[in-house]
């Protein structure tokens, strides 16, 4: 019932709880009632004390006969979720709009009514187009420590809640908040917070757009997983079920490399590293020194503490050590190294000691003076390692190294230099006796007073029993308190412990007694009676609570180290420049105007006025000037890219703004930036470097009056992501820009895209920046909404440009095979018979005719590849047509890639009346500009071009056009696991931009050599890059910047990546020592920095800290170019043997350097080109590819030079030694591409001298990979047939990997152990004391503290590398660390 009167909110009144006892119901009134609202608006307001609970039977009870019937006006839903003034949509609106528009069915709500409140849980479900069943998902259910926010009073507003999430559970990459009602705003955040926890636990799936797809691919992956899961149980199984095999399996990596048949052999067959003492030595020695613990000072979480505490408790470590390691350490792993970096070994778990391994027992010793005194030393508690080490620094002398050690121990800890004592100190004592009296009138009182627990070994050194010790559930342990006589005495006594107690615990009670003696006995007589009688008493207080291990690690293990503070280093924040002052000025204006007079610029402002962008001049300047985003769209030619930004700077010189207008307009290639300066400078009538400008890597040409700034898309986000990585330092370095202009927007490049996900965010906080983007075939509607879904105020606008191109008429493959008569040769029979041409239709006869049809047996002949014949004829053909019509103009062919284009023009130069001009970015601008200049009198200009044709430049007098429908583009291939250019078929939208090139000036004609069928089977548009690469370097591009949620910044761009993608990508990053958990590394930041695949990019920074830049470079070139070693089928035998005599068995890289190294040499020393073909000849070799890699190796070293990295004058790595450690660093940047080498049981041959080990026949050794199980060496591997490899090398690095028959890997370089342990992924202890692991799979046998040691070293190397960073000139040549990484890799970690 409804009354009058003030109560409770109209929500907590319904939410009331209602009474035990029901009512009896009130006597119907015939009375006319309104019909009831639907059920969600259907709610009771009440505060009666008579009848709380209203009737569930309808609206039907009359109001009292004192209150009007119409009673309070009720409170719509909208009002009661969203408050009296909201007039937006409310969730569940908004979810229903939602499924409409993904095609889903409705949502489904499920309400649940608990003590705590109600709460609904949503369920979504779509149809399967395939199977037409309806999937439902799991209803979206709020983790507990979430599930409070679930909880309301009412259904309804438990119903809204449930709404919200499961919104942001499939738009959480959109901003919804301001669309939703206020206190929905606030649960929206709490769902960004919850996410954020999600994805750090490997959840992001959860928030896929696409839940079904996510449902679908997790689903898959599952059953992968089982399967894998099962073949590896039953692998298992069997080896428990062979004599000895059932210990021998590793837990937790399945079978490793060698797949699951290889169970059995488990640990047994795997390489076995030793490290030689004096090396081992030499490597603590350092650690000492430079290692750092937790270098970027992360702390776990409690959770993560507890966890390690309690598994390493069971695997028998005090937990007193463990808590105190996982506070000082970054992550599992770490406190485990430093577990056994820090404990001594007599209180290690037996599992990381190596075999037959007993702590201070030397088995055989030349000098036992020497030993005598170490074993001495070290009995109370000093690692042995450190005794022989301190004597030895000694002289040999056992007093003063017991001296050295004591303040050694006393310098240890936090608090270790207040412990030592000082000068004065030494000078307080009494002085009218000597040392030696007081000495030995000590010792008669120390006679006197412990009787028979007094001994005095030697004239220096005495001894008291200190009785009833206990050490836990032993008791009476025989404990020894010796005194030995020190210089100093008697301000100092030298103090030890003999006792069978852990090493920690005696260096506990020593540290502590002596402080108590120096802080207690200062100035006393009878000091060392005082110290044994006070240890007496508290020697088992001691015992129990002996302190943190840190206090005395520094002398209990020979690697600990000093703590030292970690020191984030001080980053030099950039200088940014001054905002822009946008005051008029007069004077401005005026020399404007002056200069718009001037009849050169009337001259150029004639020929502007013809280009189709003139007539939308206003439009472009008024949308510019009301929007913050602008976009125009219009055909090439159309002159958008050089008209749009002259525009926009003349309004603003007619407004008086000149002096604030800073422009930078981006382009995709060199060429463009570069072309367009030129052509934008002459339209203005002023030189390049002036008005208008360009910046691309390597030169820059701009001043302080430049205007308008052509970049490279690079450049301008080398400059973002040196500003400092926060939006507002973003937005700060581009304080004095007023206009950025993005074009060519449509090819959706990688750059391109990070570049609007970082802009974007610049223009939440700078509204007064101007951004233009530009394409030819832009999707408008993609970007609007991009820059629009946030809804935080952006307008944009639209300009469409009309476009000037006369009709083209097309000529496709069956066309131009007619109208040429062209035949294939022979020989193209036998290359194509696997490489048929596929268009979907030629290859399906559908009648007799069709099937002897000749066009359609030569379209097979010819298959995918392009046939420089036919091209060639093609081009006679065109120009005899327009020869016979008298008709001038050039034709404009377009090919995938350089390659392409060199042997089409060398075919193009043998037809007389042709002048063939190349096109593509690797050109030098002198000879880019050619083709703009008209032909020599009686030629016809023919240019060969790659995609820069497109749309990034015009060339005027072009009629015709032969497009061969390919393209290059980057993808990522995953049996190298590397980015690569591969030749793709273009998307119909780039080939209708090629073809409107020959529409230019007149009616023209395109020659498209690939049929109409397969044109229709062409994509659209092409896929954004974002989505076909793998994402390492961009993720290394965000993280560099400082943004630390990759993930989060990622799918926030214009086509977000697959978050498992993201995710491959940060693990690959991991594993390639880019990032070091969530922290960027050293070695991380100078990849960011260098242009190249993030591999030849390790490569070359390894190069230059060993210094060997010039080889890793010269290999990095090789990479990315190809091997220069030719194949012919007819020559296959000869080649081979031409390959050998270039190889000294250290794999197919070395191997190429060393060809390209005398090639290099012949050109440098200026041989004739003839002899030097003749070499290539000979020696099979190709000479285009060799001077390809000359080229990147240029490109190389201009990257690097702009980081301040440039070879050192004299290259040094010649010899064995350089071999062993090019191989090293080769073999590092390819990791995890790494195969392990299994070789078969040893054989004996008998011999005069004894039994002679041989080696094993090339096909008994097996080689296997991570993902592939057994793989073979490819026949045309350098290392094909190799019985033995050098360096003692275990395993195998290679660069491709392809499966035919067998799975082959070629590019080949082997290694040994200690080049794994160094430069691959992270190195695991197997905690069953077998060995090590690393990269997750690869398994060496050995102790586990070598596995410690060299880990540490890697952190050490990476500070190294930041040294490079903040100083490039540095010279490590002679750097101790450097050093001993080349022996440990050239001696596989033994003794010289």
């Amino acid at each position: 019932m409804a009354k009058k009167g003030k109560g409770p909110a109209p929500a907590a009144a319904a939410a009331a709880k209602p009474p035990a006892a029901k009512p009896p119901a009130a006597k119907p009134v015939k009375k006319e009632i309104k019909k009831p609202p639907p059920e969600d608006d259907f709610i009771v307001f009440s505060n009666s004390d008579k009848d709380p609970k209203p009737k569930r039977t309808g609206p039907s009870n009359p109001p009292p006969d004192d209150e009007p019937a119409d009673g309070p006006p009720k409170l719509t839903i909208k009002q009661i979720i969203g408050g009296t003034s909201w007039t937006g949509k409310l969730p569940v609106n908004l979810l229903s709009e939602h499924c409409q528009k993904q095609k889903w069915e409705r949502p489904d709500y499920n309400t649940i009514k608990t003590p705590e409140g109600f709460s609904v849980f949503v369920s979504l479900s779509a149809r399967n187009p395939k199977t037409h069943e309806i999937v439902k998902l799991p209803p979206f259910k709020l983790p507990p420590s979430h599930v409070h926010l679930a909880y309301r009073h009412t259904a309804l507003e438990a119903k809204h809640v449930a709404a919200t999430f499961a919104l942001y559970r499939v738009c959480s990459m959109k901003n919804l908040t301001i669309s939703l009602p206020p206190d929905y705003r606030k649960l929206w955040k709490e769902f960004e917070a919850l996410k954020k926890q999600d994805i750090r636990e490997g959840k992001g799936w959860m928030y896929e757009a696409d839940p079904f797809q996510a449902l679908r691919e997790r689903e898959e992956a599952k059953a992968v997983a089982e399967k894998k899961r099962n073949q590896q149980q039953a692998a298992r199984d069997k080896a428990a079920a062979e004599p000895g095999g059932a210990g021998l399996s590793l837990r937790g990596h399945g079978a490793g490399g060698g797949g699951a048949s290889h169970v059995v052999r488990g640990w047994a067959a795997v390489p076995k590293i030793e490290m030689g003492n004096k090396t081992r030595s030499q490597l603590e020695d350092l650690l000492r020194r430079e290692t750092v613990w937790n270098q970027y000072g992360v702390v776990m979480t409690s959770q993560q503490k507890a966890a390690i505490v309690k598994e390493f408790k069971e695997l028998g470590f005090r937990q007193s050590h463990v808590e105190e390691a996982v506070e000082e350490c970054k992550d599992r792993e770490e406190t485990l190294e430093w577990l056994l970096v820090h404990i001594p070994e007599d209180d290690l778990p037996r599992w990381t000691l190596p075999e037959r391994y007993s702590a201070g027992v030397t088995v055989a010793s030349t000098d036992l003076r020497r030993e005598g005194a170490i074993k001495r030393l070290s009995e109370s508690g000093y690692s042995v390692d450190l005794c022989g080490k301190i004597l030895d620094a000694n002289g040999g002398d056992e007093g003063r190294a017991a001296e050295a050690l004591q303040k050694l121990l006393l310098a240890s800890g936090a608090d270790g230099q207040d412990q030592v004592p000082g000068e004065k100190e030494l000078e307080d004592d009494d002085l009218w006796r000597t040392p030696e009296e007081i000495w030995e009138e000590e010792m008669a009182t120390l006679e006197a007073c412990f009787g028979s627990k007094y001994t005095r070994s030697s004239p220096d050194l005495c001894q008291i029993r200190i009785d009833s010790v206990t050490n836990g559930p032993n008791t009476n342990v025989e404990t020894h308190i010796q005194f030995r006589k020190s210089p100093q005495y008697p301000a100092q006594v030298i103090l030890s412990i003999v006792a069978a107690l852990p090493a920690y615990i005696k260096l506990s009670i020593i540290k502590k007694t002596l402080a108590y003696a120096r802080v207690s006995l200062q100035g006393e007589e009878a000091k060392i009676y005082f110290v044994a009688s006070w240890l007496q008493e508290n020697i088992n207080g001691i015992i129990e609570r002996p302190g943190v291990l840190r206090d005395v690690a520094a002398v209990a293990s020979a690697a600990s180290e000093e703590p030292k503070p970690f020191a984030r280093p001080a980053q030099r924040r950039p200088r940014f420049p001054k905002p822009i002052n946008w005051t008029p000025d007069p004077q401005s204006k005026q020399n404007w105007l002056v200069r718009v007079e001037a009849p050169n610029y009337q001259k150029m402002l004639a020929q502007r006025r013809k280009l189709p962008a003139w007539d939308v001049r206003e439009d472009i300047i008024d949308t510019v000037r009301e929007n913050q985003v602008t976009i125009i769209s219009g055909e090439t030619g159309s002159g958008k890219s050089t008209q749009s930004v002259q525009f926009i700077l003349d309004d603003l010189y007619n407004r008086g703004l000149g002096r604030g207008a800073r422009m930078i307009v981006t382009q995709p290639r060199r060429i463009s930036a570069l072309g367009l300066a030129d052509r934008v400078s002459e339209e203005r009538c002023s030189p390049v470097g002036q008005e208008v400008g360009y910046t691309i890597r390597g030169e820059n040409k701009t001043s302080q009056d430049t205007k308008i700034t052509f970049v490279t898309t690079g450049v301008l986000l080398r400059r973002l992501q040196t500003s400092g990585g926060r939006v507002e330092d973003i937005v700060a370095s581009l304080a004095d820009v007023s206009h950025i202009v993005v074009d060519e927007v449509h090819e959706r490049s990688l750059d391109t895209d990070f570049l609007l996900s970082i802009i974007r965010d610049v223009l939440y906080k700078r509204r007064d920046l101007k951004l233009i983007l530009m394409s030819a075939t832009l999707d408008a509607a993609t970007f609007s909404n991009y820059f629009t879904m946030d809804k935080r105020g952006i307008s944009v606008g639209l300009v469409e440009i009309a476009g000037r191109t006369y009709p083209v008429e097309d000529y496709y493959l069956d066309d131009i095979i007619r109208m040429t008569n062209f035949t294939p040769v022979d020989r193209y029979e036998r290359y194509n018979r696997n490489d048929q041409y596929d268009d979907g239709i030629s290859k399906k006869p559908s009648s007799d005719s069709q099937q002897v049809d000749p066009i359609n047996k030569i379209i097979q002949k010819l298959g995918s590849r392009i046939n420089y014949e036919l091209l060639v004829e093609t081009v006679r053909g065109i120009d005899g047509d327009l020869a016979e019509n008298n008709e001038s103009g050039g034709i404009l062919i377009f090919l995938p890639g350089v390659a392409e284009i060199s042997r089409a023009c060398r075919a193009l130069q043998a037809v007389g009346s042709l002048h063939v001009l190349p096109l593509h970015a690797s050109l030098m601008t002198k000879e880019q500009r050619r083709v703009f200049a008209p032909p020599p009198p009686g030629k016809r200009k023919v240019v060969v071009s790659t995609n820069v044709a497109e749309t990034s430049i015009t060339i005027d007098d072009v009629v015709a056009v032969i497009d061969t429908g390919k393209v290059k583009e980057t993808s990522y291939d995953p049996q190298n696991n590397m980015r690569k250019l591969e030749e793709a078929w273009a998307s119909r939208a780039a080939c209708k931009q090629r073809r409107g090139r020959a529409g230019r000036v007149q009616a023209g004609k395109c020659y498209k050599l690939y049929t109409k069928s397969l044109e229709m089977q062409m994509a659209e548009r092409p896929e954004p890059e974002i989505r076909r690469v793998p994402l390492e370097q961009l993720c290394l591009s965000v993280r560099a910047m400082g943004i630390r949620d990759v993930a989060n910044f990622l799918a926030r761009a214009p086509t977000p990546p697959e978050a498992t993608a993201v995710d491959s990508a940060i693990n690959m990053l991991r594993r390639m020592g880019a990032l070091d958990g969530e922290e960027l590394t050293a070695l991380g930041q100078q990849l960011a920095m260098i242009p190249a695949d993030l591999r030849c990019g390790k490569l070359m920074v390894f190069g230059a800290i060993f210094g060997c830049l010039d080889d890793c470079v010269t290999i990095a070139a090789i990479l990315s170019s190809r091997s220069p070693f030719l194949s012919p089928p007819e020559k296959r035998d000869e080649a081979k043997e031409a390959k050998m005599r270039f190889s000294k068995g250290d794999g197919d890289l070395l191997t190429d350097l060393r060809a390209f190294q005398e090639w290099d040499a012949m050109t440098q020393a200026y041989v004739p080109q003839r002899q030097v073909r003749q070499f290539c000849e000979e020696n099979f070799l190709s000479f285009q590819t060799l001077s390809d890699i000359a080229s990147t190796r240029t490109q190389y070293y201009s990257s690097l030079s702009e980081m301040g990295i440039s070879p050192p004058p004299a290259m040094t790595n010649n010899g064995p030694q350089s071999m062993a450690l090019l191989r090293a660093l080769t073999a590092s940047a390819f990791s995890p591409q790494i195969a392990r080498i299994q070789f078969p049981d040893k054989k004996y041959a008998s011999s005069s001298s004894g039994a002679v080990e041989l080696d094993p026949e090339a096909k008994t050794i097996k080689y296997f990979a991570q993902d592939s199980g057994r793989v073979f060496i490819h026949p045309g591997s350098a290392m094909f047939g190799s019985q033995s490899f050098n360096g003692n090398a275990a395993f195998l690095s290679y660069f491709t990997k392809m499966e035919t028959s067998k799975i082959w890997i070629r590019d080949l370089t082997p290694f040994n152990a200690y080049t794994l342990l160094l430069f691959s992924g992270a190195i695991e202890l197997d905690t069953q004391g077998r060995g090590l692991v690393v990269d997750g799979w690869l398994r060496l046998r050995g102790w586990a503290r070598i596995g410690v040691l060299v880990s540490r070293l890697r952190g050490v190397i990476d500070g190294l590398i930041a040294q490079k960073v903040e100083n490039p000139t540095l010279d490590f040549s002679n750097n101790e660390v450097i050093k001993t990484v080349i022996k440990l890799i050239e001696l596989d970690g033994l003794d010289a």
